[in-house]
């Protein structure tokens, strides 16, 4: 399904890790708390009930302390191979968005890709696209740092 702003923001990123691994550090709140967020952001306390139904919740702290939460429930987990889930900004008016994170093997590195759809406009669709960058750029450090 596309979001209203016309085809689903993609974002991907090849790593040098397992699928295993990743999805690992995707769905465990220690480690995501040690690289979620993009450069200048903090993940604060995060919660995954990791079941279909179950419901995360990722706290991005910003660069002046303001303190954004995100949540929503897990749709379709297929581990080590994909996770989709619901997406909302806590306290906000707009729809409820949706993200798949598939994790397809490539020899000795895992192609990870983030699909994230029914975004509202495109000024949203550009922040979301720059977080995910972010946040790919952040679990390829965490790799590289804790291989």
């Amino acid at each position: 399904m596309a979001d209203r702003t016309g085809d689903p923001l993609v974002v991907r990123k090849t790593i040098r890790a397992t699928p295993e691994r990743l999805f690992k550090a995707w769905t465990t709140p220690a480690q995501l708390q040690q690289w979620w967020g993009p450069a200048g952001v903090t993940c604060v306390d995060p919660t995954v009930d990791l079941r279909v139904g179950g419901r995360y919740r990722i706290g991005n702290r910003l660069p002046e302390g303001t303190v954004l939460w995100i949540g929503g429930a897990f749709e379709v987990i297929d581990a080590p191979r994909r996770l989709t889930y619901t997406w909302q900004l806590e306290g906000g008016t707009g729809a409820v968005e949706r993200v798949t994170v598939r994790f397809e093997p490539r020899g000795a590195a895992t192609s990870v890709v983030v699909t994230h759809e029914r975004i509202a406009d495109r000024a949203l669709r550009d922040q979301h696209e720059q977080g995910w960058r972010g946040c790919l750029d952040g679990l390829v450090a965490y790799v590289a740092r804790t291989s």
